[in-house]
């Protein structure tokens, strides 16, 4: 992600402020030697420099300057210096400005474009190989400083990097900044709410983040409690984007084993305000039948609650689920499963009369069926999801003789040949009963 996704007019504001500062390099730092002669030399080269020279020199040792500015943010902790250090850091990824806008009205700011320089976030990630502290240590460490600037300039681009890291994310790196960003949207400051809400949403697009964020109870309360509120247009989209990310499994399963009361009123008050199940049941009535939501709540019915509020939100569930799932069909549930993308053992797939009467029915508007099933095939990461997807290929061809050409033409047999040599001993069972069926009965083309 591009750092100028983040955006905040108190950001702009202040960076715009603190540029005009002086910052006693030489006649502090270097005189002290905080900072070597070769470190003075490289930051004058960049400091107070018109922003075509600092782009060139950039161009030039980025990964010089990555380096440079993550050691001085780690041993210099003066809040002024902190503010100018994260500035420099935030330009180089951000690079040179176009053309500001036109102003409309004499009241407002000029708003400035800033080309992107994504191809610059992996110099920070590699100062890891010189500092295994680089780039967190010092970054985590700022979110500490008593100063607002400092505390959101540094959530801004610990987002853009932990976004872009390709490996998955450690939890010593990603835990104390979710415990920041939920003190953040808990919090009085507008200003961090904001930065938070961004940052939260950049970051649910890792599915390593979600089940993170999602076992932090407070985040949750704090997006629920900012709906509340009635925020702007802007505000409510970024909390329900960021409360859609997957999150229907996961407040179940947090729900299921919590034992504090308040969690609970809280999980049950986050499907009810949402309105998640008659606002967009389509997106998310899938993932509560899967999750076995409605049998659940039906239980949290026969319990005694101290806090009344429970009772209300856990008998309208359970009379909006009771409405919307009585309809179902046996294949209605299947396909609700298939669009969930959490597939597991449920009795569907392992019966044969089922597959007799359905196996045809993924053909349906063009194989829309078959398509979600081989797109999890080959998208999902969970060993359960590619061991029932694979099962299901080979059933699919087992019961409809015509079915072996488009399972591979969508890329659904070299897949499934692919998972039979995966890590996990189930998915390659089922992989290889898969390819016996793919392989074994003669093509059959009209």
């Amino acid at each position: 992600m591009s750092i100028s996704l983040l955006s905040s007019a108190y950001l702009d504001e202040n960076s715009a402020r603190i540029r005009s500062k002086l910052v006693p390099w030489e006649v502090g730092y270097q005189r002290a030697d905080l900072i070597t002669v070769d470190e003075l030399a490289y930051i004058k080269k960049v400091d107070r420099q018109p922003r075509a020279r600092c782009e060139a020199v950039l161009l030039s040792e980025g990964s010089t300057y990555a380096y440079l500015y993550l050691s001085l943010l780690k041993k210099l902790q003066r809040v002024d210096t902190m503010q100018c250090l994260l500035i420099l850091i935030t330009d180089a990824l951000q690079g040179s400005f176009k053309l500001p806008l036109p102003v409309v009205q004499s009241t407002l700011t000029p708003h400035i474009l800033y080309e992107d320089h994504e191809e610059r976030i992996p110099l920070f990630l590699k100062a890891s190989e010189t500092d295994p502290d680089l780039p967190y240590v010092p970054l985590l460490r700022a979110l500490d400083a008593q100063d607002e600037f400092v505390q959101l300039k540094t959530a801004q681009i610990l987002t853009v990097l932990l976004s872009a890291e390709t490996a998955p994310l450690r939890s010593e790196h990603l835990q104390p900044f979710l415990n920041v960003l939920s003190s953040f949207i808990q919090g009085p400051s507008s200003n961090k709410r904001d930065i938070a809400v961004q940052c939260l949403e950049s970051l649910l697009s890792r599915p390593d983040c979600r089940q993170e964020v999602w076992r932090i109870p407070t985040i949750i309360a704090g997006f629920v409690d900012i709906l509340k509120r009635n925020p702007g247009p802007q505000m409510s989209y970024q909390v329900s984007f960021s409360l859609n990310f997957d999150i229907i499994p996961i407040l179940v399963q947090v729900v299921q084993s919590a034992v504090k009361e308040k969690v609970i009123r809280v999980i049950v008050a986050t499907f009810r305000e949402k309105n998640l199940v008659t606002k967009a049941p389509a997106a998310n009535l899938p993932a509560m039948l899967v999750s076995q939501l409605l049998p659940f709540v039906k239980n949290l019915a026969t319990r005694k609650w101290s806090d009344e509020d429970i009772i209300e939100d856990v008998l309208f569930l359970k009379d909006e689920l009771n409405n919307r799932f009585q309809s179902l069909t046996t294949y209605d549930e299947y396909t609700s499963e298939l669009a969930s993308g959490h597939l597991s053992w449920t009795p569907v797939h392992e019966s044969d009369d089922f597959w007799k009467e359905n196996a045809m029915k993924l053909n349906d508007k063009d194989y829309e069926q078959l398509k979600t099933l081989i797109n999890l095939l080959k998208n999902s990461n969970d060993s359960t999801v590619l061991a029932v997807a694979a099962h299901d290929i080979g059933q699919y061809v087992k019961h409809y003789e015509r079915g072996k050409n488009p399972v591979s033409e969508l890329g659904g047999k070299a897949r499934v040949m692919e998972l039979m040599t995966h890590p996990d001993s189930d998915v390659r069972y089922r992989a290889l009963i898969s390819v016996q069926h793919l392989v074994s009965q003669p093509w059959v083309t009209a």
